[in-house]
C-alpha cells in the first residue's frame, strides 16, 4: 500500500497548504497572544434577561456536512393561521466572546475565514472556539442572534424581526441523511425520530424553503449546479475524488440563509447604519454567455438579463440533466466573482446579479468567515443602539480586505485540491479523458476532465477553444508539489 514515502499521505498536503497560506500572506497558527487569551475565556450560556429571548424550547436543529463541528446557524418553523409560516434562524453569537481588536480577532480579521483543504483545515477562530464555545452545539444552552421572518402561502418574506436569544439544539443533524429522507430516498435520521415532533417541522421547513427558492427564481435568481469534488482517504492516504451534488437539506439551508442575509441587509439599510454587502456585478463577458446559450439553440438578448439567463438554464436542466453542471460551471465562470463592498446610509450599493436581489449581505457564518463577524458587531450595536462598531472607512477598508483573502483563500484550497488530485492522477500520465473549458484568458487555458472531476491546464491545442467548448485532452504532467495538472488537446 502506499504511503507517506510516496507522498499520497496528508501530511504532504498539509506541508504544501501550510506553505501557499504562507505565500498568500495567511496566518497558520494562532499566535501565543491568542492563545493565552483562549485559555482565558469562560463558557458562555447565554441569558433570559431584558431584551434577551428564551427560546431553548423551540425545535431548533442544525444541518450541516456530516463531518463540521463549527455549527454556525440552527432553524426552526411555526405554521400560523392564514399557511403564514414564521421562520427562524438563530446564528451564533460569536462576538459575545470574540471582541473587537483582541488577539484572536485580529488573527481573524488577517485571514477573514476558515480555510478548507485536503490536507488539513485551518479555521477562522480557534476549535475551541469555533466548535465549542461559540458554536451552537447539540444540547448546549448559547446566545444567538435570531432572524425571524414571516413567509406567505406564496414565498414571500413579508415581515421580519431580528433580535438576540437563548437557544438550544435538539438534534445535529447532517446533509446526507436528512436529504435522503426528505427526497424519499432513505429513512428517517434516528437524531430525528428522538425529539418529538421535529420530523414535521422539518418537514415544514422544507415545504418553505422550496416555496422561498421558487419565488427567487422567479424574480430571476440562476439555477445553478456544480460538481465538487471531496477527496477520499483511506486512513491518511488518497485513493479517489468523489463528486458531492446539492439534495433538498442543502437547499433548505441554503435558501434560509439567502433569506436571512437579505433580511439583515435590509434591517441595517433601514436602520440607516453602514453595511457590509455581498454582491456580483452585471456580468462583464454578457456577450460569451450569450454565444453559449446560441450553440444550445436558445436567444438570449444582449443586454444582461438574470431572467432571461435563468429560463435557459431551467430549460437547459430539464433537456440534459446530465451536462447542466458543465453548462453552470462554465456560466460561474463568466460571470464573475462575488466581492464586499459598503453601502452608506442613503446610497444604493449593487446588488447580487447571482441570487437576483438588491439587499444582500453575509451574516450567518461567523465563525467561519469575518465579514459575518462584522455585520454581527453592526446589528447588535444598532439593537443595542449604541455606536456602530465600525466607522464608514474602515468598512471600506475591510470591505477591500475581505474580497482579497477571500480569493486568495480560494486560490490556496485550488491549489492544495490540484496538488490531491495530482497525487491521484500520477499513475495516468497519457491517458485520454473527456473535458470541458473553464477558462480562457492572456495567462491560460484551462479544462476540467469529467472522471475524476479534475482541473488542470491546457498547456497544447489551445487556441480557438473558449469557455464551454467541450475537447479529448491527455493528461502530459503532475507536479504534486505546485499543484500543476497539464493537459494536452487530444
Amino acid at each position: 500500500m502506499l504511503n507517506h514515502i510516496d507522498g499520497k499521505g496528508k501530511d504532504t498536503l498539509e506541508r504544501i497548504a501550510r506553505r501557499v497560506m504562507v505565500e498568500r500572506g495567511f496566518q497558520t497558527d494562532f499566535s501565543p497572544e491568542a492563545l493565552t487569551q483562549l485559555a482565558q475565556m469562560q463558557e458562555v450560556h447565554g441569558g433570559t434577561g431584558g431584551a434577551i429571548k428564551d427560546l431553548r424550547n423551540l425545535l431548533w436543529a442544525s444541518i450541516d456536512n456530516d463531518d463540521s463541528l463549527d455549527l454556525d446557524q440552527l432553524t426552526v418553523a411555526e405554521a400560523l393561521p392564514g399557511e403564514v409560516v414564521r421562520i427562524r434562524v438563530a446564528v451564533a453569537d460569536v462576538d459575545m466572546l470574540v471582541k473587537r481588536d483582541t488577539a484572536v480577532d485580529e488573527h481573524a480579521h488577517q485571514n477573514t475565514t476558515s480555510i478548507y483543504t485536503a490536507g488539513k483545515i485551518f479555521p477562522m477562530l480557534p476549535e475551541r472556539l469555533s466548535t465549542d464555545l461559540t458554536s451552537l452545539n447539540f444540547q448546549e444552552d448559547r446566545p444567538a442572534i435570531v432572524i425571524d421572518m414571516m413567509v406567505d402561502a406564496a414565498g414571500e418574506v413579508q415581515n421580519s424581526d431580528i433580535y438576540p436569544a437563548t437557544v438550544n439544539n435538539h438534534a445535529k443533524l447532517a446533509y446526507s441523511s436528512v436529504g435522503a429522507w426528505l427526497e424519499g430516498t432513505g429513512p428517517v435520521p434516528d437524531a430525528v425520530m428522538a425529539v418529538p415532533g421535529l420530523a414535521d417541522n422539518l418537514r415544514l421547513q422544507d415545504r418553505v424553503a422550496q416555496k422561498l427558492k421558487a419565488k427567487r427564481h422567479e424574480h430571476g435568481a440562476l439555477d445553478l449546479q456544480t460538481v465538487e469534488a471531496r477527496p477520499v482517504f483511506e486512513g491518511d492516504v488518497i485513493k479517489d475524488l468523489q463528486a458531492e451534488a446539492k439534495n433538498r437539506a442543502t437547499e433548505l439551508i441554503e435558501d434560509f440563509m439567502i433569506a436571512a442575509n437579505d433580511v439583515t441587509a435590509r434591517f441595517l439599510h433601514d436602520k440607516q447604519v453602514p453595511s457590509l454587502r455581498r454582491i456580483v456585478r452585471v456580468p462583464k463577458r454578457w456577450d460569451r454567455i450569450v454565444e453559449i446559450a446560441a450553440q444550445h439553440n436558445y436567444q438570449l438578448p444582449a443586454i444582461p438579463d438574470s431572467k432571461a439567463l435563468n429560463l435557459f438554464l431551467t430549460a437547459q436542466k430539464a433537456a440534459n440533466p446530465v451536462a447542466f453542471p458543465d453548462l453552470s460551471l462554465s456560466v460561474i465562470k463568466l460571470l464573475g466573482s462575488g466581492e464586499y463592498v459598503v453601502e452608506l446610509p442613503n446610497e444604493t450599493a449593487p446588488g447580487h446579479f447571482g441570487l437576483a436581489v438588491q439587499d444582500y449581505t453575509h451574516s450567518t457564518a461567523p465563525n467561519r468567515r469575518f465579514p459575518d463577524l462584522i455585520t454581527q458587531r453592526m446589528l447588535k450595536a444598532t439593537l443595542a443602539g449604541s455606536s456602530i462598531a465600525y466607522k464608514q472607512d474602515e468598512l471600506v477598508e475591510l470591505a477591500a480586505h475581505c474580497t482579497q483573502k477571500e480569493d486568495d483563500a480560494k486560490k490556496v484550497e485550488r491549489q492544495v485540491a490540484k496538488s490531491a488530485a495530482a497525487m491521484l492522477l500520477s499513475s495516468r500520465m497519457g491517458d485520454r479523458f473527456d473535458a470541458i473549458c473553464t477558462g480562457a484568458a492572456d495567462k491560460g487555458t484551462w479544462v476540467r476532465i469529467f472522471n475524476p472531476p479534475v482541473e488542470g491546464r491546457l498547456v497544447s491545442g489551445f487556441q480557438g477553444i473558449d469557455v464551454g467548448a467541450r475537447l479529448k485532452v491527455q493528461l502530459v504532467r503532475t507536479d504534486v508539489e505546485k499543484g500543476f495538472i497539464d493537459f494536452k488537446k487530444a
